[in-house]
């Protein structure tokens, strides 16, 4: 239901839109948008690894438990206005 979708707060947004003054600079190649697309997956690709693992990045209850972090490698995804290049978290 739509009670169910997150509200942004205006405030999040005008620090968001900070600096953008003209529609291209927010919706074309490489803006706001694009930047928020990215931020948005990398933040969900590290949680669902967190989620995996059953333990947060720099934790401890990782060590020597054969099936832990190893770095991160770059992967372009393809959206429907840009390709992207995400920094995509290994285990």
């Amino acid at each position: 239901s739509s009670e169910d979708i997150m509200t942004i707060k205006q405030e999040i947004l005008d620090e968001l839109l900070k600096g953008y003054s003209n529609p291209e600079d927010s919706m074309g190649k490489g803006g706001i948008f694009d930047e928020l697309q990215k931020r948005l997956l990398e933040t969900v690709m590290k949680a669902e690894m967190g989620n995996h693992l059953g333990y947060e990045k720099n934790s401890i209850t990782g060590n020597n438990t054969g099936n832990s972090r190893n770095g991160k490698s770059k992967r372009i995804v393809k959206t429907k206005s840009t390709e992207l290049e995400l920094e995509v978290p290994r285990d």
